[in-house]
C-alpha cells in the first residue's frame, strides 16, 4: 500500500466521478485532501464526510469557479493560508459536451476551453509557489483518450484534452526538477458524465471494443493518479499513461 502520512493534496471537480474516487484513495493512503466543487456542494460535503471516516486528517473542501483567475487565486489562497505547502495537485476538473462541428456553438466552444485548458493552467500556476515547498510535488493531469485520437461529436473536448496532454510535457521540463508533471488518460470510465451514451445498450456496444472487455471504474483511474504522485514514481515526468482498458494503444 502506497502511503502519504502527512501529505497535502488537491483535487479539483473533486466531488463526483473521478475526482472523488481520487479523494478517497489519497485519504487512504493517509494524505489531506482540499476538495474542490464548482457547484454540487452537497456532493462535495458528502465526499469530505467520508474522508473523514477514512483518516484523522484535516481534509476540507471549497467551491471554485476554475477558469476565472480570481476565483482559483482565492481558492490556492485559502489552501496556502490553511496549510502554507502542497505536495500534489489532481487537475481533475472538466466538462465534456457534444458540439457537432456543423452545428457548431461557440459559446459551448468557449466553455470547454475556458473549464478543461484555461482551468488547469489557472490551477498549476497559482499552486506553483505552495507545491515548491515540498520535497515530493507533483501535477497529475486528468486528460483522455480523446486528446490522442480526437472524438467525433465531441471535437472541441478532444482538442482541449490534446492541449493539456501537449502542457503536461512541457511542464514537465519547465518545472523540473522541482515539480513532477505527469497525466492520466483515461478512456470509457463508469460516471455521470457517460448516463446517456451508456443508455439503450451503448454501454454493451462500447464494452465490445474494450479488449479487457468492460468500461472502466472511477478507481480504476484514480489508482495510476495515486501511484504517479507517490515517491515510487519519482524519477517518472512528462509521462501520459493511458488506462483504456486496452482500447487505444497510443502509449
Amino acid at each position: 500500500m502506497i502511503r502519504l502520512d502527512g501529505w497535502r493534496v488537491l483535487v479539483t471537480g473533486g466531488g463526483r466521478g473521478i475526482g472523488a474516487a481520487c479523494c478517497r484513495l489519497f485519504a487512504r493512503a493517509g494524505a489531506a485532501v482540499w476538495v474542490h466543487y464548482r457547484s454540487d456542494e452537497a456532493s462535495a460535503d458528502a465526499v469530505r464526510a467520508e474522508l473523514e471516516s477514512l483518516s484523522a486528517e484535516p481534509h476540507r473542501v471549497s467551491a471554485a469557479e476554475i477558469s476565472e483567475p480570481s476565483s482559483v487565486r482565492g481558492l490556492l489562497s485559502a489552501v496556502d493560508e490553511t496549510w502554507g505547502r502542497l505536495d500534489c495537485v489532481v487537475n481533475n476538473a472538466g466538462i465534456w459536451v457534444r458540439n457537432p462541428i456543423d452545428e457548431l456553438d461557440v459559446d459551448r466552444l468557449q466553455e470547454t476551453l475556458r473549464v478543461n485548458v484555461d482551468g488547469p493552467f489557472l490551477v498549476a500556476r497559482e499552486a506553483l509557489p505552495l507545491l515548491r515547498r515540498s520535497r515530493n510535488a507533483s501535477i497529475v493531469n486528468i486528460t483522455s483518450t480523446a486528446g490522442q485520437r480526437g472524438e467525433a461529436f465531441y471535437s472541441p473536448y478532444g482538442a482541449s484534452k490534446g492541449a493539456i496532454i501537449a502542457a503536461t510535457k512541457g511542464w514537465s521540463t519547465e518545472l523540473a526538477p522541482d515539480v513532477r508533471v505527469n497525466s492520466v488518460a483515461p478512456g470509457w470510465v463508469d460516471t455521470e458524465m457517460c448516463v446517456e451514451p451508456f443508455a439503450d445498450g451503448g454501454r454493451q456496444a462500447i464494452e465490445a471494443g474494450i479488449p479487457l472487455g468492460r468500461v472502466a471504474s472511477p478507481e480504476d483511474i484514480a489508482g495510476p493518479v495515486l501511484f504517479l504522485a507517490s515517491p515510487l514514481a519519482r524519477h517518472i515526468t512528462g509521462e501520459i499513461v493511458n488506462v483504456n482498458g486496452g482500447s487505444v494503444l497510443c502509449g
